[in-house]
């Protein structure tokens, strides 16, 4: 479970990410002031940084130089801030940030920057798949709805797999025959597809996530 730290002053803001970032098994830690943070890093060095750059007892790019001082560049460091023009993003850039989102952001988008910078470090490997409160965990070969663990058939897990593995997109229904059964010397027909989507859907309580494509295939997109 990685740490993240998160320095940021708008209270809605911050608990947002952090519940987001949860259901994504990861540990976030908040401060509402550059001194509180300091204090804490002083203490224990994070997995990331997420910073906004307009805080109430000073600046992120003060933060992010001292960090820099203290440490160089073991610590990955993200801006979080409103401030979007091409002179602050610069700036950010040149104070030591490893990263720079706009507000506002898609939670989506935040979590695959985090997932980019933690990779870089060295700190991550994608092993964990998720699409609004699934988990796949491909190490375990397990996964979990809401941190139940939801005991799935092979063929059940390999389909969630596949759609895992290409969120955002259509899957067809050829692909996944050929797949989940056909690549294993199992030849079926197109209604036992239909059958094991169907008890998939039902031990994962039909979550909005995953959608039919009619006559096509189907496909796992955020839908929180």
């Amino acid at each position: 479970m990685a740490t993240i730290y998160y320095v940021e002053d708008d209270w809605d803001i911050a608990e947002n990410v952090k519940t987001y970032l949860k259901i994504r098994q990861m540990e976030v830690s908040l401060f509402y002031s550059i001194a509180d943070a300091k204090q804490a890093l002083l203490r224990k060095r994070p997995a990331l940084l997420l910073v906004d750059r307009n805080m109430p007892d000073g600046n992120g790019d003060e933060l992010c130089k001292w960090i820099r001082h203290l440490w160089g560049n073991r610590l990955p460091i993200l801006y979080l801030t409103v401030r979007g023009e091409t002179a602050d993003i610069v700036q950010g850039f040149q104070d030591g940030a490893d990263d720079y989102v706009v507000k506002p952001f898609e939670l989506e988008v935040l979590y695959s920057r985090i997932l980019a910078l933690l990779r870089r470090s060295g700190q991550t490997k994608e092993t964990r798949l998720f699409c609004d409160h699934l988990l796949l965990d491909t190490d375990k070969m397990s996964v979990f709805l809401e941190q139940e663990e939801i005991l799935l058939s092979q063929p059940e897990y390999q389909l969630l797999l596949l759609l895992m593995e290409n969120k955002g997109k259509t899957v067809t229904r050829r692909q996944l025959l050929e797949q989940v059964w056909d690549s294993n010397g199992n030849y079926v027909n197109d209604n036992t597809l239909t059958v094991t989507m169907k008890r998939l859907r039902e031990k994962l309580h039909n979550p909005t996530c995953l959608k039919t494509i009619r006559s096509f295939g189907y496909r796992l997109e955020e839908s929180i």
